[in-house]
């Protein structure tokens, strides 16, 4: 009988002693190592823990525009029953590129400025004005496609030349397909490019520049141009324009000024190309306010700074998390970073989804990878405290 007791005792101890290592051991354990790929964290219905979608999709600035800019929207309403007058925005911007430049030497007039609701109609006006059917439109693959859409609907050809290994231009690639007998239109290149972030060189540009056929213009979109200066290899066709009359050159408020809600963008190319995509304009397509919230960012250069600093210091960070998770991202010049997930990507953004999340749509070229807009640092809190909720992945095993 009490062998029987002496037992019992002894069991329990050993249980009471398995529990408290299984406990302990759950504590040392890092969260994130928790779940396997093959759990349920993909098809978790945890609720997510902020009531607000957070996008992470737009490639907006996360602190907004300056508060110049604010008080140049609410001044405007004063008077809100006038049309716009675009040529004073096409002056201000005329003086700013022209100080830009360096030495001085260089000018930028405003009859070389066309004004748009946005860059996006910068691009529908280029579109229009140079492509019809039996047209050429050429682009990288990925790129930003806007473009695209606007010459599928005039009736053009549209050619995907897929980008290098390193993820830049293929610029030979593109001339073949403009040296083709008979070949004219339009060649789209976004620098730096999205959705990859990444940059076509300076001198790259200018060896092709001088060696497209004439029967195309060059769409050089610089959305991004602010956060690329830290780059020996960019320099802007504004700020150091090519010789090139079929250049044009395209920016925006959307992204650095932190103005995508008011809709302005703008190109600089020659007077002549500017008078062929004027007659695509839609009447007054800017709206008022938008237009002195524009000439009050460009003015706050103070502001500007601040935002490229900022926007420097959280790509870091970012990059911090990505090591910390021995993950692989691109090497971005923008303000989103091209995220390796080291797995369908798909699967991160339906995981996304289910928290309260909305990412930019998957690149079909590139599988593994997502476009992760920089937002505010709380808001990139929580996007890694939603990814540590997927648990290890195959470089961390």
């Amino acid at each position: 009988m009490l062998s029987i007791i002496y037992m019992t005792l002894n069991r329990r101890n050993l249980l009471k002693q398995l529990g408290a290592g299984v406990a302990a051991s759950s504590l040392l354990t890092p969260p994130r190592a928790t779940a396997d790929i093959g759990e349920s964290a993909l098809d978790s219905k945890a609720v997510p823990q902020h009531p607000e979608p957070i996008r992470l999709d737009r490639n907006e600035n996360a602190f907004g525009p300056s508060q110049q800019a604010i008080a140049a929207i609410r001044e405007s309403a004063k008077a809100a029953s006038r049309y716009p007058d675009s040529s004073v925005l096409q002056k201000a911007l005329a003086d700013h590129h022209s100080e830009a430049t360096s030495g001085g030497h260089h000018v930028v007039k405003p009859e070389q400025i066309i004004l748009g609701c946005g860059s996006s109609d910068v691009l529908r006006l280029a579109a229009s004005a140079f492509l019809a059917p039996g047209a050429s439109l050429i682009l990288a693959a990925p790129t930003c496609d806007l473009i695209a859409k606007y010459g599928r609907s005039r009736g053009a050809t549209v050619t995907d030349v897929p980008l290098r290994n390193d993820h830049a231009h293929d610029l030979e690639g593109m001339l073949k397909h403009s040296n083709k007998s008979g070949a004219s239109g339009l060649i789209y290149v976004c620098n730096p490019n999205s959705p990859t972030g990444t940059l076509t060189t300076r001198q790259d540009l200018e060896e092709f520049l001088v060696k497209v056929s004439p029967k195309f213009q060059v769409v050089i979109d610089e959305a991004y141009h602010h956060y690329a200066g830290g780059s020996g290899a960019y320099m802007s066709f504004i700020d150091r324009p090519s010789d090139n009359p079929r250049v044009i050159v395209t920016r925006t408020f959307s992204t650095a000024y932190g103005l995508a809600g008011a809709r302005v963008g703008y190109a600089v190319t020659s007077a002549s190309t500017v008078e062929k995509m004027a007659r695509e304009e839609l009447p007054f397509a800017l709206n008022r306010a938008g237009m002195f919230a524009a000439s009050a960012a460009l003015a706050d250069r103070e502001y500007i700074e601040s935002c490229i600093n900022r926007n420097s210091n959280d790509r870091q960070e970012f990059m911090n998390q990505v090591n910390a998770r021995m993950l692989r991202a691109l090497d971005s010049h923008t303000n989103f970073v091209c995220l390796n997930v080291m797995r369908p990507a798909v699967e991160i953004s339906e995981h996304y989804s289910k928290n309260n999340f909305v990412l930019a749509p998957l690149i079909p070229s590139m599988p593994n990878y997502l476009r992760i807009s920089l937002g505010t640092p709380e808001e990139m809190r929580e996007f890694w405290r939603v990814w540590d909720l997927l648990g290890s992945h195959p470089m961390s095993m």
